[in-house]
């Protein structure tokens, strides 16, 4: 799983968050979704770690609970909140190795339930305060839904001021696919 031109953006995020979050941290996966983000931190934490998995959903919130079941990886580690990644900074504490957002709708959901601008730049803000020094924070974004493109650009306005000297920001995006194409934001807090 490691990141190359050929990749697709979110193999790039996996393979950078791997190579950070060990057994025992604590991660969050903003919008767990079906729960694959949730189950690849969870693999990577293990059952001395903490997983929180964050969705409006009680669906997707299901899902992932269900992914995590078949996977064996449903254990008290895993901490469900039926509620929006807004409430992070209420719910987690501090500090946390990795926080995955992977915005716009849940797959095979309910496509006017999306993720919208002004809870996603609180909880960014409130990631930023709880990210660990050499931690990181991971932002996929999808600029092709109705509203995706106006939060994707809010998204990258937010991260690409971080400061210099705390945090060091890129952005991964193929640019000869569909357009306009999803993007990879990822954020690496320094020591």
């Amino acid at each position: 799983m490691k990141c190359s031109l050929l990749s697709r953006p979110m193999t790039c995020a996996h393979d950078w968050i791997s190579r950070l979050v060990l057994p025992g941290d604590t991660v969050v996966d903003a919008t767990a979704g079906n729960g694959h983000d949730t189950a690849f931190l969870a693999r990577l934490v293990g059952p001395g770690g903490k997983v929180h998995a964050f969705d409006i959903q009680e669906e997707a919130l299901r899902s992932a609970r269900e992914r995590l079941r078949e996977e064996g990886l449903l254990t008290d580690a895993v901490c469900f909140h039926l509620a929006s990644h807004s409430r992070l900074a209420e719910l987690v504490r501090g500090p946390v190795k990795a926080i995955m957002f992977n915005l716009g709708y849940l797959p095979g959901g309910d496509r006017n339930l999306i993720t919208r601008t002004d809870s996603t730049l609180a909880a960014l803000e409130q990631a930023v305060n709880l990210t660990a020094p050499n931690g990181i924070l991971s932002v996929m974004c999808y600029p092709g839904h109705e509203g995706g493109n106006t939060e994707a650009a809010a998204v990258e306005q937010l991260l690409s001021r971080l400061p210099h000297h705390l945090w060091r920001t890129g952005k991964y995006q193929l640019l000869n696919t569909s357009t306009p194409a999803p993007f990879q934001i990822c954020a690496f807090r320094l020591d």
